[in-house]
């Protein structure tokens, strides 16, 4: 009976466990989970969502302090077009971000960036250039394109010397989206170095519309697989969403996958950026307590806790200290839906916002709680103390139960001594 560690992922002339843990935002997918990932021999994600707000907390910098001084005059107003990041900031936050990871890196694993496309930042174009650019010179071994269909991403980046070397990927939901994606980069002459194909069981945003469930990624991933070799197009391909053990993982590799992308099992860890409060909230979560919804602002329906706080929250927007998702003209639906119910209820101390979050905030304050489909299965992976409360995991244990374990078994912690 096969096990992971009998496959390997080759990206170029590396060797690597073909395990790639996934780009968890904001900062939930932490550098120290991704450095144990890369030190194990796989590969591990840092996100690049609100970046800016992950260096305050990890380096004490200021920048969503000073921001919010910059543009306070504008708070009460509900236009928000003049609400814009400094671009060198915003570079020199993700080289702190990125550049003291790497400094960190041990093992013969690889470290990339999670790149979110739907980040407009009230310049998307700009900002997404900046952010990729700033992630090549400090050093990351590779992108993953994410949360968009970056049709011109390859070409916001195709003069950088490390354009050719890096290695750079694409996460799709379907074959379409990678056949426009591959038609609209040719011109830069570069394929992406692999593909992530995300399933519909997969946590947070989702590339389907609100019938995610009639969609399934072995489908998904084989009618990608198919098409590439009647097209003599060879990239690796590594499945998401849903893989929540070994098991699972080695039956997509015999069908041709070079890796997987796990996440779920990940929001556990010890060195996830959950707080252990919240973590508890996904251990003790059944299925019935998970959510596919549309209150994400991007378009995109969104899986979650249905016992999120941000739900229904309706928080004033606070573009002015974040503002990560307002688009070219500074517009936001989250902004819209509040200053609906503002005016619906005028007099109300405390209004309620159903149909959209702020997830800048939100997602900020660890408020919202995206999770993956099988989340209700966590639970199953741990031991409970007598107060009922779960074990945390090392990221360490967990990626070795991928690796290692076999029969769809899962490899509880070491029982402490009677």
């Amino acid at each position: 009976m096969k096990r992971v560690d009998d496959f390997r992922l080759r990206l170029g002339k590396q060797e690597l466990v073909p395990i790639m843990v996934g780009g968890m935002g904001v900062d939930i997918s932490t550098a120290e989970l991704a450095l144990e990932a890369a030190r194990l021999g796989g590969i591990g994600h840092i996100s690049d969502a609100m970046v800016p707000t992950v260096s305050d907390r990890r380096f004490n910098t200021k920048y969503v302090k000073n921001k919010l001084r910059q543009y306070k005059f504008n708070v009460a107003n509900t236009e928000k077009a003049v609400v814009k990041f400094d671009l060198g900031l915003l570079a020199e936050a993700t080289a702190m971000h990125v550049g003291r990871t790497m400094e960190a890196k041990r093992g013969e694993g690889m470290i990339f960036a999670n790149c979110m496309e739907k980040l407009t930042m009230n310049d998307p174009r700009e900002t997404l250039r900046v952010r990729l650019k700033a992630a090549l010179d400090n050093g990351i071994d590779g992108v993953t394109l994410a949360a968009g269909l970056h049709l011109g991403s390859f070409g916001l980046i195709e003069e950088h010397p490390r354009f050719r070397d890096v290695k750079l990927g694409i996460i799709v939901s379907s074959l379409r989206a990678l056949q426009l994606f591959l038609k609209k980069s040719a011109r830069t002459n570069r394929l992406p170095d692999y593909v992530v194909i995300e399933g519909p069981l997969a946590g947070g945003h989702l590339g389907f519309g609100m019938d995610w469930a009639q969609y399934d990624l072995v489908s998904i991933v084989t009618e990608i697989r198919e098409w590439m070799k009647a097209e003599k197009i060879d990239i690796p391909l590594i499945p998401a969403g849903g893989i929540f053990t070994g098991s699972d993982a080695v039956a997509f590799m015999e069908a041709g996958a070079a890796a997987v992308q796990v996440a779920t099992r990940f929001t556990v860890s010890k060195e996830c950026g959950l707080p252990e409060d919240v973590q508890q909230e996904y251990f003790k979560a059944g299925e019935t307590d998970i959510v596919v919804n549309t209150i994400s602002p991007t378009g995109y329906p969104m899986r979650m806790l249905k016992s999120s706080p941000a739900i229904g929250d309706g928080i004033r927007p606070n573009c002015e200290a974040y503002g990560y998702l307002l688009d070219a003209k500074g517009n936001c639906q989250y902004i819209e839906a509040y200053n609906r119910e503002v005016a619906l209820h005028p007099d109300a101390k405390k209004i309620k916002v159903w149909d959209k979050t702020c997830l800048c905030t939100q997602m900020r304050n660890f408020e919202l709680w995206t999770c993956g489909h099988y989340t209700y299965r966590l639970k199953d992976t741990s031991r409970q103390d007598a107060s009922g409360k779960y074990e945390l995991l090392t990221a360490e244990h967990i990626f070795h139960d991928y690796q290692f374990s076999v029969d769809n078994k899962i490899a509880l912690p070491t029982a402490p001594p009677a």
